[in-house]
């Protein structure tokens, strides 16, 4: 059984979705410190033909609280954010069905910024057709004060996996020989170069999911992209 665990982020690029669509069961991570200066609650998207940042507004709160016990910002415009998608690919080919995929995503009402993000990766993973099973760390029966690896391996063997797979920034981070010593394989996710058209300008790379959907249609992700990476 092949198993990926990860934080939960903000409409992420496609290779979040790629890994997912890769194993059998998909761990996402609520009860890890949430980390302000990383990619949690924020993107980009195509917007005027340059790369924009858009985020997620975050309740003040300390920094050492978990991503569970986080909760948006009561001044969260949802509309605000609806509108700025909109605006930048109302032209896009795939818009009319990628769209109120992300609508509906933005204006789902839970303020926990682990529900809220977690709602809006199951919604691209429908529209995209993926059936992986999501398990909550937290529900996970370890112990949840182990750190890094020794916490990973953990999770794994509850869950029962042989293979676990994480994403190729991880290759430093883990040893496959104390993997292999508990009887799992460890691979890691690359990437293939993607590119496709964006209203004729130079190519953006990397962006939000929300910019493949708007221009691939979710059959062509499902047969050709989701599929575009190599296990090393």
């Amino acid at each position: 059984m092949k198993l990926a665990i990860m934080q939960p982020y903000f409409f992420p690029y496609i290779g979040y979705f790629q890994l997912i669509h890769a194993v059998d069961k998909f761990v996402v991570y609520d009860n890890i410190k949430y980390t302000k200066k990383g990619w949690i609650n924020r993107n980009r998207i195509l917007r005027n033909g340059e790369d924009y940042t858009f985020s997620l507004p975050i309740k003040a709160a300390s920094d050492s609280l978990d991503i569970c016990d986080r909760t948006l910002s009561t001044e969260f415009d949802r509309n605000k954010l609806v509108n700025q998608i909109q605006g930048a690919y109302r032209r896009a080919p795939f818009f009319s069905n990628a769209f109120p995929v992300i609508e509906q995503a933005i204006r789902f009402q839970d303020s926990n910024l682990y529900s809220y993000i977690f709602n809006s990766i199951t919604k691209i993973c429908d529209y995209l057709g993926i059936k992986t099973e999501f398990i909550v760390s937290s529900k996970m029966k370890i112990d949840h004060g182990l750190k890094a690896e020794t916490k990973v391996l953990a999770l794994c063997e509850e869950a029962g996996a042989s293979v676990y797979i994480n994403a190729i920034g991880g290759v430093d981070l883990y040893s496959r020989e104390t993997f292999n010593a508990r009887d799992i394989d460890l691979k890691f996710i690359k990437s293939k170069p993607l590119e496709y058209p964006q209203f004729g300008a130079e190519f953006l790379p990397w962006l939000s999911i929300i910019d493949v959907i708007m221009f691939n249609s979710a059959e062509s992700i499902q047969a050709k992209i989701l599929n575009e990476y190599e296990l090393i």
